[in-house]
Order: C-alpha cells, then structure tokens, then sequence
C-alpha cells in the first residue's frame, strides 16, 4: 500500500526527490527507499551509524521531520552537492578587481544550485569619485544588472532556477533608485530586493523627522524619513519589492552579535546569515502529531513532539559534515558555528485539528507555546550534543548567553548551556515548504494559513497534454475521513479570507521563539487602502516582527487573484489555484514532446549589412491547452557560408524547445553573442552580431504568441503580450515554463498551477 496521500504526492517524490539512474531508471523503488538512503547517509557520520539509522529513519517515516528539499534529494547519493538551500556571500568590496571576484564566487555557489544573498550597501553611489581612474561611479545597481545576467546564465545551464536576495541600507545615498528598480518589470528579474530598515530610521518615521543618506562619512542627501518609508510603501504596494527587514533588530536577538554582524538574507528572508553563511532547512509536520483530532480531546502530543525536534537536531547537525560546499570559506563558516534552521510546517492544519482559527488570539497564543516547547527542546538537543561531540568553536558562554534568543531562554536551559556549551549557535527557522509539504500529503505550508481546501491541480504528461488532479488540504481530507459530509466548522478559515492584521499577528507569535526568522507572505486584497497597507508594516515593527512581506496583486508582477471574483473561498469548495512553492526547480521533461503532423508557425525575413543574401527564420508552435509555445526553428539562406552553423543552431535550439521548461535563455544566450570583427546598426539599434540578430527575431515570435514579456516593456505597455488571468478577467503575466497564465504568490514566490514552475530558487 502507498505511503502517499494522494497522487500528486507520490508525482512530486518521482520529479524531485526519487533518486534515479541517469537514464532515469529508478533507484529508490519507494518513498521508503528514500527515507532509508538519507537516514543512512546522515548516520554514517556517527561513531555508532546502525544505531542512528534506524532512529533516523523513525523521524522520516510518515512525513513527521521534512528535511529540506535539497538534503531530500541529495542525500546519500554519492554525487558532490551541497545540503545546503542558499547562501549569503561575502562582503562586496568597493573597488572592480573584488567586485568582479565576488561574482565569480556567485556564479560558483549558483552553479550547485545554491540561492544567494548580497548587500550592495558596500558599493559606492552613482556619480560617486572614484580617483584612481579620475571617473564617476557607476553605482551599486550597475553591477546588480552584472549579478542578474549571470544568474539568467548560470540558469541557462540547469533545471534549476537561480534565486538572489539583494539588500540595501535605508541610508545609502542610491537607495532611493534601488526602492524604484523592479518598476521596470524587465530589470533585475533574478533578484528578490529588500531594504534593510534600522531602528534610528523607524525612529525618524515616527517623528516625522529628517533622514540622512550617507555614504563613507559623506551626506550626500537630506530627506524627511517618513517620504523615504512612503517610497518603500508604494512601491511594495505597486509592484510587491521591497521587501523590509528590521535589521538592527535581527543582529541585537542574533546568538552570535558578539562574533558577527548580519547585512543580509538568503533569498526567502527565513535565514538573515553573515558572510559566508548557510542555511540548513528542515521542518517538524505538526500536523502528523496531533491525536485526536477535531474532538473534545485534540491535542499536539508533547512527548512525540519533543522526541522529533531531538531526532531532527542531530540529523541536521551531521548534515553539516556530511554536507559538500561550493567554497572553502562557506565550509568553513559552517564548521566553525554549526547553524541549522529547524522550522515547523503544517501549522495550520494542527491548529484547525484542534479547534481554533488561525489568527485568532487563542491560536496565536498556542502557536507560540509549540515554538516555546521546539525551540527548548532544541536548545537541550545541541546541549546534549555539545557533551558528545564538543560545543561550536567560536561557542564563549558569557556573551552567548547575554546574546538573542537566549536572554529569555529558560533558566534551566541557560544554566545547562553555561556548563556543557551547545553544539549548534542558532537552531531555529522557519521556512518555505511548499513543495514538501504537498509530498507529505498537502499539508499547510510552513506558518502559513491553509490557502485553499481544495484545488486543481494540472499535471504536464510526457506528450504535452495536461491531466487535472484534485489537490485536497491535509485537515480538510481528514474531516471528511472522520466526519463524512458534515460541513466544515466556523473556525476553518484560509488565506482567501483572512486580515492582513490576523496574518501578521501569527508571524509575531511564532517570532519570539524563532532565534533566526520566518518566510510568510502576508496577502493583501487588492482593494486594500495604500493607509491601511502601511498599517500592516507598522504592525510588524510594533509586533516585534524581523521584517516584512506583503502581495497585493498588481499590473507588474500580474493581478492574478488568489481566487477569482466570481469564486467564494467557501468551505470545501474547489478552485483552480497553483501550488505553493517553496521555490524550487524548473522541472523539465525526461523525453522531447512528439512532433504532430502539422505546426502553425511564422517565416521571418533577417537582412544583414555587407551580406549578399537574406536569412530566413522559421519559428514552429505546439499548442498545449490553448496555448502556444515554441517547438522548432529552421534558418534557411543562400549564402552557404552560414549553412554549416546555421544547421547547427537549427538543430540545438529545436532540441532544447522540445525538452520543454523554460527556455527563454535561449533568447538571452543569442543575444549576448558579440562578434569580435563587430556588429551592425539595423533600424537604427546596434546589434553585436548575426546571432544576437536572430535571438532577437526568435525574441519577437515569443513576444508575439505571449510565451515571453516584451523586452524592455513587459505586460503593461506590449498588447501582444497581455493576456487573460483565470475567470476574474485580470491581466496577468505568462508562466516562463510552461507560457500559461496561472501564476500565484505564495511565501514569496510566484509559483505556476500549470507546471510548478517557481521563481525562487
């Protein structure tokens, strides 16, 4: 008999997580083989491996502990990945020569697959001296726009899609063009942007007072600070980024002020990290721990939820060094502070089981009694490792304990510490968990509330056509185990009618015992007042919060709506909404889509400056669903010297379409292709060269049939490129997989229904 809930659970385990030949024979023959590979993987670092296996394997079965997608399918496998999800980079310096290693290192780290993080702060402004070259500065953006093209590259090269977080200081005197960059829906695409908001600068809000924005000692600018907020605040409510991040208050709760200071995020915001620093992601199913539900006597069992976070820390603290690195210095990052961000998901689903509504007072206040209880519990966990194994080498017990999370700590706890240490520096976190909280049977995602009680999910088959599998919520599928056809009681609620003031409260709970942070979208309607909307950051400065993320559809990120305008989020009730994604792969097709008899297509005519003969380019569609995307190109000229080449291309660029995915790089690789003898002016626009001439005609076919954004323009001002969203009759923007229009914020990624396909990385 299956393990698995649903279909779509065991779907998600063949895609992403079933370890296979390269052929794609399976290796794992069932989920179990793979909770028995990572279990023995994570082992094999103990003096005693047969024992840890077994009581490893115990945590995994069932879908109780959930280590990250990457220790999921990487573990145990023999190939030199790393276990880590993202990556915070080293400090930018300010001169060329370390700007451009920085990036190379980049590029290293996102070649693992890695996401990453950077402040930019550390650049100087625009028009800033620079007077070794007697020049102006060119300013941090500039070389944003140099980390977005190698991203765009490096994920050009993989089934993965790379995910950045750029950061900013509220004072750096370009902050103002940093808040205003994602306007333009065709920059900085790869990156997630967030402003890192100091206390003195809330201050000033407050007041109403003055703020200045500096740079190495110089003002270059005085505004009123609360102008400054207002900019941030209308942006985000425009175009969803910035994000904020309380940053002074992350490096004062940080176990580790005394050794670090923190500039920066991985690219969900759930692990603020120093340089160098690496998130280690696992989470605890709360909704597998709740007995008796929906009666009188439901409740969260303590005991097994405290045996599970023990477990899961010491997994998570051998998968440290069982973990590869791209970089020497992110090794070493590690070994010397042995963080891990042990998080919780289907928090939702366990508050629902056991009477109360999310966002409720009530379920605030048990949310964070189960953080209390986790984070304890996880405390003691590395104390008793810390008597095993040693305590981490940059462990002092008097600043560590007058450090973050630990001055509430309980005494008892505080006390074992100072005696034996701790293994581990900072223990908790809680992340994005879409995707493996659909494999453990669709339970809600991480703190975030239950989105829909059932929805459609649309499966890609190998011959292009989609099959249409209802997706049913973990607690929803268990009532009706339990109670047949009773309706569902007045305290289910989910995230199509919650208060943006009910979300933020339940991110506040779960903060006080989190000594890292949190990933949680808080969703605004779209006819929420720009007033009201500020309110909602404020709250979570008030609150204690580490930061902030809001959406509220809008024209540039795509004003899909979580539900349509004519669907009630009634109880029970299906609608057709995406999967949340916990930011993850672009999944492609094992095999190429067959070829149909007859394409529809269009023949485009390239002249060439100094070239006797005319190229002509032939762009193929298949139709999936209404829908169509490309599938083939022919280049045809009578000027045989571009016959060879042209063969080539015509043959590579077919095969990459026919695999599926997204292949917009395609584009973005011709385009960059210069040619050293030099380009050409055609219609008053330098082309580097013919090849970058036909990425631009190949360019225009996408942007025509609405498989890509037009370029510079996107979906606002490109009428060729706008389209239809869902029943409430909203423009949207296209999947970049799959080209359908079904795209949903969810923990801070846009995530497709149509294919998975999700921005973050």
């Amino acid at each position: 008999m299956s393990r698995f809930a649903a279909p779509i659970a065991e779907q998600v385990w063949d895609m992403k997580y079933r370890l296979k030949e390269a052929d794609g024979t399976p290796i794992d023959r069932s989920v179990e083989d793979t909770w028995r590979r990572i279990a023995r993987a994570l082992a094999a670092v103990e003096a005693e491996p047969a024992a840890w296996e077994d009581r490893f394997y115990a945590a995994l079965e069932d879908f109780k502990y959930l280590p990250a997608g990457r220790i999921t399918a990487g573990a145990g496998t023999g190939r030199k990945v790393t276990l880590f999800n993202c990556f915070v980079m080293g400090t930018i310096p300010d001169e060329m020569g370390g700007i451009f290693e920085m990036l190379k290192e980049a590029a290293l780290t996102m070649q693992q697959g890695g996401g990453i993080g950077y402040d930019f702060s550390t650049i100087r402004p625009k028009g800033a001296d620079v007077k070794s070259v007697a020049a102006d500065a060119s300013g941090p953006l500039s070389f944003m726009d140099v980390w977005d093209a190698m991203c765009r590259t490096i994920m050009s090269a993989g089934s993965r899609r790379g995910a950045m977080m750029a950061t900013m200081r509220c004072d750096h005197p370009d902050i103002e063009a940093f808040i205003a960059a994602k306007s333009d829906p065709a920059r900085l695409r790869m990156f997630n942007m967030s402003v890192l908001v100091t206390d003195p600068f809330m201050e000033a809000v407050k007041a109403d007072g003055p703020w200045e924005l500096v740079f190495d000692g110089k003002v270059y600018h005085t505004l009123k600070a609360r102008d400054l907020w207002n900019q941030i605040m209308q942006a985000t409510y425009d175009y969803a980024e910035p994000g904020v991040i309380f940053i002074d208050r992350i490096n004062a709760a940080n176990n580790l002020n005394y050794v670090e200071t923190i500039a920066a995020t991985n690219p969900c915001g759930e692990q603020p990290l120093p340089p160098y620093g690496a998130c280690l992601l696992g989470s605890v199913n709360l909704a597998r721990l709740v007995t008796d539900p929906f009666t009188e006597d439901a409740r969260l069992d303590p005991a097994a939820l405290s045996d599970l976070v023990r477990v899961a820390v010491r997994m998570m603290d051998n998968t440290v060094d069982a973990s590869k690195f791209p970089l020497d210095a992110q090794a070493a990052e590690a070994q010397a502070k042995r963080r891990i961000g042990l998080g919780v998901t289907g928090l939702a689903d366990a508050l629902l089981m056991v009477g109360l509504r999310y966002g409720s007072d009530e379920a605030a206040q048990q949310t964070e009694d189960w953080l209390h209880l986790i984070a304890r519990e996880s405390y003691l966990a590395s104390v008793d490792l810390a008597k095993e194994k040693g305590a981490f080498p940059l462990f002092e017990a008097e600043p560590y304990l007058n450090s973050g999370t630990m001055r509430q700590m309980d005494e008892d706890v505080r006390a074992a510490i100072a005696e034996h240490g701790i293994r581990n520096a900072l223990l908790t976190s809680i992340a994005p968990t879409g995707t493996i909280s659909l494999y453990a049977g669709n339970v809600s995602s991480g703190i975030e509330p239950v989105f829909a009680y059932e929805y459609t999910r649309k499966v890609l088959q190998k011959d292009g056509s989609r099959t249409e599998e209802k997706v049913v919520d973990y607690a929803v599928s268990l009532w009706t185990q339990l109670k047949g056809d009773s309706p569902l009681p007045d305290h289910f609620v989910n995230a199509q009618t919650l208060p943006p003031a009910d979300h933020v409260k339940m991110q506040a709970a779960a903060q006080k015992w989190v000594d890292s942070s949190i990933s949680k979208t808080i969703n605004c309607p779209e006819d929420i007042s720009f007033d009201a909307f500020k309110d909602v950051y404020m709250q979570a400065w008030d609150l204690g919060c580490k930061g902030c993320t809001t959406y509220r559809p809008n024209d540039v990120t795509g004003s899909v709506l979580s539900v349509s305008e004519t669907t009630e989020a009634a109880p029970g009730e299906s609608i057709d909404l995406p999967l949340p994604g916990e930011g993850g792969e672009v999944v492609y097709m094992s095999e190429p889509l067959d070829r149909p008899q007859a394409l529809e297509g269009n023949t485009y005519k390239l002249t060439w400056p100094d070239s006797e003969h005319a190229i002509y380019i032939t762009i193929n569609d298949i139709v999936i669903n209404g829908h169509r995307r490309p599938f083939e190109v022919f280049i045809n000229s009578k000027n045989m010297e571009h016959y060879a080449w042209t063969v080539a291309l015509t043959r590579m660029i077919s095969a990459v379409f026919r695999r599926g995915g997204d292949v917009s790089f395609v584009v973005e690789e011709l385009k960059a292709v210069f040619d050293p003898r030099g380009g050409a002016w055609v219609k008053g626009k330098y082309i580097p060269s013919i090849l970058a001439a036909i990425g631009g005609v190949i360019e225009t076919h996408l942007v025509s049939i609405g498989f890509i954004e037009g370029e510079g323009t996107g979906l606002k001002t490109d009428p060729q490129a706008k389209v239809i969203g869902l029943e409430s009759g909203k423009r949207g923007k296209a999947c970049p997989s799959c080209g359908q229009y079904t795209l949903q914020m969810i923990e801070g990624c846009m995530t497709c229904t149509s294919c998975g396909h999700s921005k973050c990385g």
